[in-house]
């Protein structure tokens, strides 16, 4: 059994709204040990829609749809399902009577649009939404076919995921393993020499390694599926111990380590301070250093040096030097660490 995520909304398809829906219910479902092969987005179109749904069902055994339950003209997803597995819309009472209170506590008055939200497929039950006025529906229209539908607005579909589709999904028999991932990072080295390194092992398949590349650094996913956490990270243990073996120091570190957490404790460990002489990077390594808390313990401070006259001014850079080698230089960065390091 395997899920497929479903986000309609023409204006994902613009690129005027990220998509973050899609990344946290991936999130989850991984969490859960669900698999989960496909992603869609499609516009505020029926028939683009049953399209798309036509090919879900063919692929995967749970649709989780986000989107298009509001009351306007464009949000067509609960008519869209209901057409395609040719089931008739029904009231329900429940929905309208929720509405007509939450519009009473917010002193506003609800217009007949909004009973268009308490339209769903005969049949489906009510995913209630604590939130906001959109309700999702939790249907099972055919054997082996599950439906869930969420609002678009995050924050309403990621409480209704948490109060009520886990724990549905849960009692039907899913997610019974979890899948748990551990990153190393990498610095020093690129994707493919990385990928050289470790060989073979991109062939296992519990757990697996993903490479992915990430500004100024390499990492490596090591994802594990099993029982419990314990027993995933049994499985991840020795592999990361081959990784680190084959790879040796350019990996710097795992998860929620940077390369200035791993340098703050190296200082630390060792009892020595840091003093930094910039140029190019205009403050940006000292701002790195002193986003981590207590940094002041090893980090002293230091020089934003950009122009060539501070560098003389300031760190006792050699004109001639600036002349005749340039202010990016193997000489001039040497003078720079030397001027910093005895003021």
């Amino acid at each position: 059994m395997s899920a497929e995520i479903i986000c309609v909304g023409t204006e994902l398809l613009l690129g005027d709204i990220v998509n973050t829906n899609v990344q946290y219910l991936a999130q989850q479902l991984a969490a859960l040990g669900i698999p989960h092969y496909y992603q869609s987005v499609v516009g505020d179109n029926p028939e683009r829609l049953k399209k798309v749904l036509a090919l879900a069902v063919e692929r995967s055994s749970l649709l989780i749809l986000t989107g298009g339950l509001g009351p306007t003209p464009d949000d067509l997803t609960t008519a869209a399902i209901a057409e395609f597995f040719r089931t008739p819309l029904q009231e329900n009472p429940q929905i309208v009577q929720e509405l007509r209170a939450k519009f009473a506590r917010l002193g506003r008055k609800m217009t007949p649009n909004n009973l268009k939200q308490a339209l769903v497929p005969q049949g489906a039950s009510i995913l209630p939404n604590p939130s906001g006025t959109a309700p999702g529906i939790i249907w099972q229209p055919q054997p082996d076919t599950t439906i869930m539908t969420f609002p678009g607005v995050p924050s309403e579909m990621k409480r209704m995921w948490h109060e009520t589709a886990v724990v549905y999904l849960s009692s039907q028999g899913w997610g019974k393993e979890l899948i748990h991932s551990r990153v190393l990072k990498f610095r020093g080295i690129g994707e493919s020499a990385l990928a050289s390194k470790i060989g073979e092992l991109f062939n296992l398949t519990n757990p697996t390694i993903a490479p992915y590349a990430s500004l100024g650094e390499v990492r490596l996913r090591l994802s594990a599926k099993a029982s419990s956490l314990d027993a995933a990270l049994a499985l991840i243990a020795p592999v990361e111990e081959k990784i680190k073996h084959l790879t040796g120091e350019d990996c710097f570190g795992a998860d929620e380590e940077t390369l200035a957490t791993v340098v703050g404790e190296l200082l630390q460990d060792t009892k020595q301070t840091l003093a930094v002489a910039e140029s190019c990077t205009g403050g940006g390594l000292g701002a790195m250093l002193t986003e981590i808390a207590g940094s002041s313990a090893y980090f002293c401070g230091g020089a934003i040096t950009y122009a060539n006259s501070a560098k003389v001014k300031l760190l006792g850079v050699q004109e001639e030097d600036l002349v005749s080698d340039g202010a990016v230089s193997a000489t001039v960065a040497e003078q720079m660490a030397l001027g910093i390091k005895n003021r």
